[in-house]
């Protein structure tokens, strides 16, 4: 079992980590240009994609889930036309996505309060990227295809790619093209369009690109298709509300003027890397889950998670001693303004805390989506969403941003205890 585990997580380990990392080498950027203000555009700009990516992030995880269990199955059709009902969606969506532009741009900004330099900037981040739309939408439902295919590798290969295209891009329009933040918009989506011709060459490899389509009966199966809304509307409701959290998180810490908002984006880099490097184990969660419970496994469900718990924890307890021991020095490290660092010093508590405690939300997560448990998933959240805004409304106030600090990590811990008593009746018993 831990060989199992250990062939999925450590790829999707060190593709996850090229996430932050990419975050991270963008941070750097703009961290040392002439202004501030560039980190907080960029910071509220990713926000933005964040929400409207991780809002359609079912694309990869439903697509996981339901893959997963038709290879445990071994109903090799129905993975097939899993693929298929899901590339059409992505392709749909993100095609919808640039339509709306103009719609979206009101409603997203027309609600932030921050300076008219960071508003300007982040705008003008939004209106370039947008149309990588399709692309992104494509890759990381061909992604999760592979990883419910038992399959780590190839994602691994995909999102290094792609996040390596991603920051050579950025460097050649920053300091190639002498552009500002909009150079980091543009190396991304010259990236996201190069990361789907490779997805596009290797998933060549696996599946015939020709024999898509051929059986449209199959593919629009109506039982087939309500299975396949049902388990991805309510992972969409999931995300929304779990990217709506967090987002608010970074228009809250806006609110709190450019310095806060520049340090607490700083300490969610930190955040991001040690929840990246969970997310790992938590993918091999998905994977192997769908896969017990397809082929009707209690037993090794079981073990699976209790050790998928230990793996996890060990990443959560290793990042929460470097941050301890050496956090001051890694901020140091994505900007050169002494009044930012020194700011995220005094929250980076908080960081050291949230990469013990928010472990088992991340392994729950990807358990839960194996077992395509995705209504249960759902109710918890709007339980945990339930607690942070009025934890923060009391709080703030009181503690300023240790109040904001305090919800999001009252938010972390009520996502672990809710998903932990759902598992007996909506994850194991699916097994049996």
């Amino acid at each position: 079992m831990n060989r199992d585990i250990l062939r999925l997580a450590l790829p999707s380990i060190a593709a996850n980590v090229s996430v932050p990392l990419l975050g991270i080498a963008d941070m750097v950027l703009v961290g040392h240009m002439e202004s501030v203000y560039y980190i907080g555009a960029l910071a509220l700009s990713t926000t933005v994609f964040n929400f409207l990516y991780f809002g359609l992030n079912f694309l990869s995880m439903g697509t996981t889930g339901l893959t997963a269990q038709a290879f445990g199955a071994q109903d090799f059709t129905e993975m097939t036309r899993v693929l298929e009902r899901a590339l059409l969606l992505a392709f749909t969506l993100g095609g919808l996505l640039i339509l709306l532009q103009p719609l979206l741009t009101f409603l997203i900004f027309s609600w932030v309060e921050t300076s008219p330099e960071v508003m300007y900037h982040a705008k003008a981040y939004f209106h370039i990227r947008i149309w990588a739309a399709p692309a992104t939408l494509g890759l990381m439902t061909i992604q999760g295809w592979f990883l419910g295919s038992q399959d780590a590798k190839t994602p691994m290969i995909l999102m290094i790619a792609a996040n390596g295209f991603n920051i050579v891009g950025n460097i050649a329009f920053v300091y190639g093209l002498g552009m500002q933040s909009e150079g980091v918009a543009w190396g991304t989506l010259v990236a996201q369009y190069s990361g789907l011709a490779l997805a596009a060459l290797l998933l060549h490899r696996r599946v015939s690109l020709q024999s898509l389509g051929r059986r449209w009966s199959e593919t629009f199966d109506l039982g087939k298709l309500r299975n396949y809304f049902a388990v991805n509307g309510n992972i969409m409701i999931r995300t929304v509300l779990l990217i709506g959290t967090l987002s608010f998180f970074t228009i809250a810490s806006a609110w709190d003027g450019d310095l806060i908002l520049a340090a607490n984006s700083l300490l969610m880099q930190l955040w991001g890397l040690a929840s990246y490097g969970m997310d790992g184990f938590a993918n091999a969660g998905q994977s192997l889950t769908g896969r017990f419970v397809g082929g009707k496994h209690p037993q090794e469900l079981r073990r699976c998670v209790h050790l998928l718990m230990l793996w996890g924890g060990s990443i959560g307890l290793g990042c929460a001693i470097v941050y301890g021991l050496a956090g001051e020095v890694l901020l140091g490290w994505f900007t050169d303004k002494v009044n930012v660092i020194a700011t995220a010093v005094e929250f980076l508590p908080w960081v050291v805390a949230g990469a013990l405690l928010n472990m088992p939300a991340f392994i729950w997560d990807g358990v839960f989506i194996g077992a395509t448990a995705s209504r249960a998933m759902r109710n918890a959240m709007l339980v945990c969403t339930a607690t942070f805004f009025p934890a923060y409304w009391v709080m703030h106030p009181l503690l300023q941003n240790h109040g904001l600090w305090f919800a999001l990590t009252l938010f972390m811990v009520a996502r672990s205890v809710t998903l932990t008593l759902l598992a007996p009746r909506h994850v194991f018993a699916r097994a049996r």
